[in-house]
């Protein structure tokens, strides 16, 4: 596995799939190899400092990299690429655009690949011109070489199609059911209480809307709290305009980022959860908040209305009007949460799951190798 940050980690959606995927292959017989990101985590320097050879039986091997943001991507990239030619492996699976740059050179040496577009990275705002073109070679370098190429969704497969003329296979990200978990953690740390908080959680990046959402919210009269639970990714900039932007609200509250009771918590006892995006892939964080069977208000780009179906609100995308009057009708319409309250976690958890990914998964590494 190439493309990750690190696992195990919360860092991103690449993170938890590779998580998924992986721990679940080593259980039923595979031997599996991740090849981990030494460099900038979001939990702090200590993590980063932490380089276990096994993980659930997958082998780590970490690569150096540089501290800089704009080489530490590429560096890694090239360098678990050469590693990896080492390793006699059946399989090489690369995770996202960008390490997709890489995807040429096993090809020369006969070893099948197989890579999974997690977005369209080259679309976010987070990326300069020169880091888009490079997300976009690595794009079409997929396209032309993956011997099976994964997307997780069906807006991605017609865009391969029809960009491409390339077939892919839709192989959505999963979710586990989870327990809900009473206020602890969470009323002690941060003051919260059950239903009396709006939640986004996620990474705090400029594609994931967050500005649109602090806008609509200052302008509502409501008691409830709003609180930003993530960390940032390589976006410093974004992240202290939204510490501005929060710190003019005393009803706004910065967790940064969250793992494990905490994380737990803030789902299971939020009143709604927002997910105001530009641009997705498949967001787990969203999956994992329906999960926890919460009323969600999501942006209505097709990624994220692809995954909720009728079983979530939504408003249009980059319109803070739209998303206030919305909020507002929430807020003042108990009854309205409850219903997407009822529906959302049963319906999440049943059409996606993680053991159906992996066999899928599987199943396309058996796959002889296909002309192109």
């Amino acid at each position: 596995m190439i493309g990750h940050k690190r696992i195990p980690s919360r860092e991103g959606g690449v993170e938890i799939v590779v998580d998924e995927l992986s721990t679940r292959m080593v259980k039923l017989g595979c031997e599996v190899d991740a090849y981990n990101r030494f460099g900038y985590h979001v939990s702090g320097k200590e993590f980063d400092e932490k380089r276990e050879r096994y993980y659930n039986g997958v082998r780590i091997f970490t690569i150096p990299t540089p501290s800089s943001s704009s080489l530490n991507a590429i560096v890694y990239s090239f360098l678990a690429t050469i590693r990896s030619l080492f390793g006699r492996y059946d399989i090489i699976h690369f995770h996202a655009e960008g390490p997709c740059t890489m995807i040429w050179i096993p090809k020369l040496f006969g070893i099948r690949v197989v890579a999974t577009i997690h977005g369209l990275d080259w679309q976010r705002s987070k990326w300069g011109n020169f880091a888009s073109k490079v997300l976009r070679f690595g794009e079409k370098m997929a396209a032309k070489h993956a011997d099976e190429l994964i997307v997780l969704s069906e807006n991605m497969k017609d865009y391969f199609q029809k960009e491409y003329g390339r077939e892919t296979s839709y192989i959505p990200n999963g979710i586990i059911c989870p327990e809900h978990k009473e206020i602890n953690c969470i009323k002690e740390k941060y003051g919260l209480e059950k239903d009396e908080y709006i939640l986004f959680l996620a990474r705090i990046v400029p594609e994931k809307g967050l500005h649109y959402l602090i806008d609509a919210f200052k302008d509502i009269a409501t008691d409830k709290k709003l609180v930003i639970a993530g960390g940032s990714s390589h976006s410093h900039d974004y992240m202290d305009q939204i510490t501005t932007m929060s710190q003019e609200d005393s009803r706004i509250v910065m967790t940064g980022f969250v793992q494990g009771e905490i994380l737990e918590e803030l789902y299971s006892n939020s009143y709604i959860f927002v997910l105001p995006s530009d641009v997705e892939g498949m967001a787990v964080s969203l999956l994992e908040a329906m999960s926890y069977g919460n009323c969600c208000l999501v942006s209505d780009i097709d990624e994220n209305m692809e995954v909720v179906q009728d079983k979530a609100c939504s408003f249009q995308k980059g319109n803070v009007e739209d998303l206030k009057r919305k909020l507002e009708e929430l807020l003042t319409r108990p009854d309205i949460v409850e219903k997407y309250r009822k529906e959302s976690a049963d319906y999440i958890c049943g059409r996606f799951n993680w053991d159906d990914v992996v066999d899928r998964t599987i199943y396309l590494y058996m796959q002889k190798e296909k002309g192109k």
